[in-house]
């Protein structure tokens, strides 16, 4: 009769695992800080196994973790690793210990490659770089900034006479004295939003990446990884001629799934029109570390303090950023579902002979590793904390930044 295995993770992770050392390498992270590899490595109950699936995420949140559980995945690749630091207990009161548990529970294990993802060729860092370096059909849309609306102050009394007073029920005009206008009280604000989760390909946009003339560099190197040369943390480009900033605001908005808005920063005295960008630094998440110091008339990152974004203003450089997540989360859909698809596709096959050749297997075992399918999806559930939320039927459209 077969008995529990708990000493054994399934053959699944183990494919799981050794696909995304091969993409990303735990070697190529910033070991200064960081937690990548395999975090949670769930026992493997051959009866109740997991589906031959791995569910993508940024972060490992209780909403996450409920999805993976639903869905029986076997692993969850988390890109933040959801431990940093050591426990002194584990307990079902923390929210994120919590989730560990329920996960080991099922027989979900996590993996998290973190910086390893940044700084590989070809990881978030090149795809940031790919999108700010992208093309739109010609000619390419100019973004405007809206224009501050001009009261006169007739218009300022037409608008009392007309106005009701919500507490009398009563026309403003029955006043004895005019009154500026209030904030509408019917005012509505959208729900908030966020960045699509759909995949940011050819086939979804009509951004062509990487497309035009540009040369980029490596900001922070990482060496000594054999065949991963030129990698490194950030990506510094110079185009071959300066791009009007509002096409890079129109291409960042398409590769990073149309968001309704995104913080920009700008020299004050300057108009978003009339500046164009040379250089760009590019770093994922929290960029400050990777972009201090760099040279470059833009910065494109995920988040910087207010304080680093006034330095950079002040030193006459303009800064986007994305909130944390939004400037990785497309990269998973993008790139990392259909690479690691590849590569496990091949890592299952091998862990499947291996397996039946070495060891003396039970009908349960044996199910699972004729069990051929192979499935990478991402998260629906997953988004940055932060979302947009846009004033409805405001008369103020916005003020122009200068």
């Amino acid at each position: 009769m077969s008995t529990y295995t708990t000493d054994k993770a399934s053959p699944f992770t183990r494919a799981v695992v050794s696909s995304m050392r091969k993409i990303y390498p735990e070697a190529l992270a910033d070991q200064s800080f960081d937690n990548t590899g395999l975090l949670l490595e769930a026992p493997f109950d051959p009866i109740r196994r997991q589906m031959n699936s791995v569910l993508l995420t940024i972060d490992l949140t209780k909403a996450v973790a409920d999805e993976a559980i639903e869905r029986k995945d076997c692993v969850v690749v988390s890109y933040h690793p959801i431990i940093f630091r050591g426990f002194k207990s584990l307990t079902l009161s923390d929210c994120q210990q919590q989730s560990i548990l329920r996960l080991a529970l099922e027989g979900i294990s996590v993996y998290s490659p973190h910086t390893a993802v940044d700084a590989a060729p070809g990881g978030l860092a090149d795809w940031l770089a790919d999108i700010v370096t992208g093309h739109l059909p010609n000619p390419e849309p100019t973004t405007h900034t809206a224009q501050q609306q001009k009261t006169s102050p007739e218009t300022i009394d037409e608008e009392a006479k007309s106005e009701v007073d919500i507490s009398t029920s009563q026309p403003a005009e029955t006043k004895k004295k005019p009154q500026r206008p209030r904030m509408s009280m019917q005012r509505t604000y959208s729900k908030p939003t966020y960045p699509s989760h759909r995949p940011v390909d050819a086939s979804k946009t009509d951004l062509d990446p990487s497309s035009v003339d540009h040369t980029r560099s490596v900001i922070s190197p990482v060496t000594g990884v054999e065949g991963f040369e030129g990698a490194g943390f950030g990506r510094l480009v110079t185009f071959k001629e300066s791009q009007p900033l509002t096409h890079l605001v129109e291409r960042i908005a398409h590769g990073v799934g149309s968001p309704k808005g995104f913080p920009l920063a700008i020299p004050q005295g300057k108009q978003v029109e009339d500046i164009q960008i040379r250089t760009v630094g590019v770093s994922a998440g929290s960029g400050h570390s990777v972009l201090k110091g760099v040279k470059a008339d833009l910065l494109f990152t995920g988040e910087l303090s207010h304080h680093e974004a006034l330095a950079a203003t002040e030193k006459g450089q303009c800064v986007i950023t994305l909130f944390h997540s939004n400037s990785e989360r497309g990269f998973l859909s993008s790139v990392l579902k259909e690479k690691l698809t590849g590569v496990l596709k091949e890592e299952w096959e091998r862990v499947r002979k291996e397996v039946a050749e070495a060891e003396e297997l039970t009908p349960e075992w044996e199910d699972a590793v004729k069990d051929e399918d192979v499935l990478v999806e991402c998260s629906e559930q997953d988004r940055d904390p932060f979302g947009v939320v846009i004033l409805q039927s405001s008369k103020q459209e916005g003020k122009p930044l200068s």
